[in-house]
């Protein structure tokens, strides 16, 4: 490893602060975390873009409908999917549901900062007078509890947030696969550059909602309202998905006096680089289901790469689940490097200086994560 600090750093992970200004990743470059890190992103990439797809339908079909029966049908309900998801043959969209209800728990952004304005809320009740127009029960329900449906649109712009969020990044992904197979991308600090940039090609896009009703459309989150898909989705996403998350039922202790949750949720510390990998495939591990579901996608090179290791394909989940775990501490690389004070390759004292100071802060998030056992493979 080429060393290129200018002062030693007092931190406890200071080597990887070292890596990190070397140009490196968070994660270690091997052939083997190469292919386990792009592999897994292909599947998690066509995962993703059909958890994307659901997300946006529900946000503008499904909203105000309560008793939503076939939202996870996309507009197309047949016997045959039917009967598909009630044999469990079928994506598992309720992961995604899961990752939204985290992300808006925990908020963050600009995205949940404009959802408590009073713009938003006027556009809310637009939409649900509009609906409920001639429904009095409705209409005499929302006058007396008048912040239950406004919430539930609230929740429909995180359906909508997440789905543009996990579209691009869906792109970023399957982009990297082919760059991959084209012989593009040869190490894991190709992997960080190829999302890095794809980041900050897309910093910019605009997060909006709209919903069309009886011909008229209604703009919950306008593009004047300056929502963008980098500060506004993806750095709240990081922080509340890869670093909070949630404690799952069954593995960890809900009693108060055992002091075993904090009670700030910005000390959570159940997010995906704090995972347990062994624990997939128990029940109520809601990432369980997104496991399943990108064990389909599997490209050949990684399931042969999985076939000639520890038990082949007889612990298949937990090998996907540590490499997803791999691949998501790429991703943070990623969106580190990018949101930089300055380039890590700078010259200049002064920004060496502001840059140290900015890793440390994000390695002491890092301290109580999976990282050195990734790095331990």
């Amino acid at each position: 490893m080429v060393v290129t600090q200018f002062e030693p750093s007092q931190h406890r992970l200071a080597q990887d602060i070292y890596r990190l200004e070397a140009g490196e990743a968070l994660l270690k470059d091997s052939p083997s975390n190469l292919i386990e890190v792009v592999g897994i992103l292909k599947s998690y990439g066509v995962v993703l873009d059909t958890y994307a797809k659901n997300l946006i339908y529900i946000s503008q079909e499904q909203c105000l409908i309560f008793f939503n029966f076939f939202k996870y049908f996309n507009g197309e309900v047949t016997l045959n999917k039917l009967l598909r998801h009630w044999w469990h043959d079928r994506i598992n969209y309720e992961y995604a549901e899961y990752t939204m209800r985290a992300m808006m728990w925990h908020g963050g952004g600009g995205l949940d900062a404009y959802l408590d304005t009073p713009e938003f809320r006027e556009a809310a009740d637009q939409l649900i007078r509009a609906k409920f127009k001639f429904n009095p029960l409705m209409r005499a329900f929302h006058a007396v509890f008048d912040d239950f449906l406004p919430e539930h649109m609230r929740q429909m712009a995180y359906y909508k947030g997440l789905g543009e969020f996990w579209t691009i990044m869906s792109k970023i992904f399957l982009e990297l696969s082919d760059r991959y197979l084209n012989g593009e991308i040869k190490s894991i600090p190709d992997v960080v550059d190829h999302i890095q940039q794809g980041l900050v090609a897309d910093a910019n896009t605009p997060i909006t909602y709209s919903v069309e009703l009886n011909g008229e459309v209604y703009n919950l989150i306008p593009e004047s309202a300056g929502l963008k898909f980098l500060p506004d989705t993806a750095v709240p996403y990081v922080e509340s998905i890869f670093f909070r998350g949630a404690p799952f039922p069954g593995l960890v202790s809900f009693n108060a006096q055992a002091y075993q949750i904090p009670a700030q949720q910005e000390e959570f510390s159940y997010g995906a680089l704090h995972a347990d990998v062994v624990a997939t495939g128990t029940a109520g591990v809601p990432p369980t289901l997104l496991m399943q579901d990108m064990r389909h996608y599997l490209p050949d090179y990684l399931r042969q790469f999985y076939q000639q290791s520890g038990r082949g394909e007889g612990d298949l989940l937990v090998k996907i689940c540590n490499s997803f775990q791999k691949s998501m501490f790429c991703v943070t690389t990623a969106a580190v490097k990018g949101m930089a004070p300055h380039p890590f390759d700078t010259a200049n004292i002064e920004e060496k200086r502001e840059n140290r100071r900015y890793l440390e802060q994000w390695m002491d998030k890092m301290v109580n994560t999976r990282l050195q056992m990734a790095n331990s493979d």
